[in-house]
């Protein structure tokens, strides 16, 4: 994959949303649905027989690597975890911004080989319709 896609760049891109967590989580949802499919899983609020716009967690498979992002409160909790041979090994808990770095690298690494990942990024990068 080309060098065009700045990471960094991205980053801001999401960072601008930071502000108010809770649109960061509903523009990585946008961003990401079609590029990772059915490796993103996302809990909304609201009750059995009411569902909401407000998302509550976000969980999202990239290889090996396990993203997951949770509402707690007013505030986001960030962790990545590693498995081998399906097995989870490890987990970090990471602040925001380290999160959203490793998850658009991941996202990078995909992109080289994917067209609907390498889409998510430019439509991060650019800010492509949602």
């Amino acid at each position: 994959m080309d060098e065009s896609f700045d990471l960094e760049l991205a980053a801001a891109s999401l960072r601008a949303d930071l502000a108010d967590v809770h649109v960061l989580l509903k523009v990585l949802v946008d961003q990401l649905s079609d590029a990772v499919g059915g490796r993103l899983k996302v809990q909304r609020g609201g009750g059995r027989f009411r569902k909401s716009d407000e998302i509550k967690a976000v969980q999202i498979t990239m290889g090996d690597d396990q993203f997951d992002a949770v509402m707690d409160g007013p505030t986001l909790r960030c962790t990545v975890g590693h498995a081998s041979g399906g097995i989870r090994i490890r987990s970090e808990q990471l602040d925001v911004e380290p999160w959203i770095a490793r998850l658009l690298g991941a996202l990078k690494d995909e992109a080289a080989h994917s067209q609907s990942a390498r889409q998510a990024l430019e439509n991060i990068i650019i800010g492509g319709a949602t």
